[in-house]
């Protein structure tokens, strides 16, 4: 019985040990010029080692369509260029990315797009938007947030067919797929 029980105890352990390696760890970075604290978050997912470095503003009332503008490229996040990197080849529909670090920018609007850029620099700003560094842009989906989100989240979550990228801010939330090679 002792056996059992002590056997039983070490799986649940190494279960939850297991659920560990996909988790998320966010650590501040520095706090923004305007109050928009800077955040880094790391995930392990399908042996990938990723994280996203970003500001996250506050919404504050201010309207969702001011701060996200429609058919214009945003730099989804504040200050710094919103950032990821990855350990591992990355596939976002037909664009690439080798492992190195990378900017994310999205187009807002009726359809969304993610739009993946070339790094200029560590400290690269996010605005004005760089063109001339454009990789590729692919579509996301969008659905409704269940509560008003006040701060820029992003998150990347585990899936069956890899992983996606997720943004969250206001009403919105935007999706990106993608896999890992």
């Amino acid at each position: 019985m002792r056996h059992a029980i002590a056997t039983t105890a070490a799986a649940v352990l190494a279960g939850a040990a297991g659920l560990a390696l996909g988790a998320q760890t966010t650590t501040e970075i520095h706090p923004g010029t305007a109050g928009s604290p800077h955040v880094r978050t790391t995930w392990t997912i399908d042996g990938a080692n990723l994280a996203v470095e970003y500001g996250r503003p506050y919404l504050r009332g201010r309207p969702e369509a001011r701060m996200m503008p429609p058919g214009m490229p945003w730099r989804t996040g504040a200050d710094e260029a919103t950032r990821l990197t990855t350990d591992r080849p990355l596939a976002f529909g037909t664009v690439t990315l080798e492992p190195g670090s990378y900017t994310i920018n999205t187009v807002p609007g009726d359809t969304w797009q993610i739009v993946l850029g070339r790094l200029d620099s560590d400290r690269q700003w996010g605005i004005p938007y760089r063109s001339d560094l454009e990789i590729g842009r692919i579509p996301m989906t969008t659905e409704a947030t269940d509560d008003p989100v006040e701060q820029v989240t992003i998150s990347i979550d585990d899936t069956d067919a890899g992983a996606t990228l997720r943004i969250e801010w206001g009403t919105t939330r935007a999706l990106a797929p993608f896999t890992i090679g």
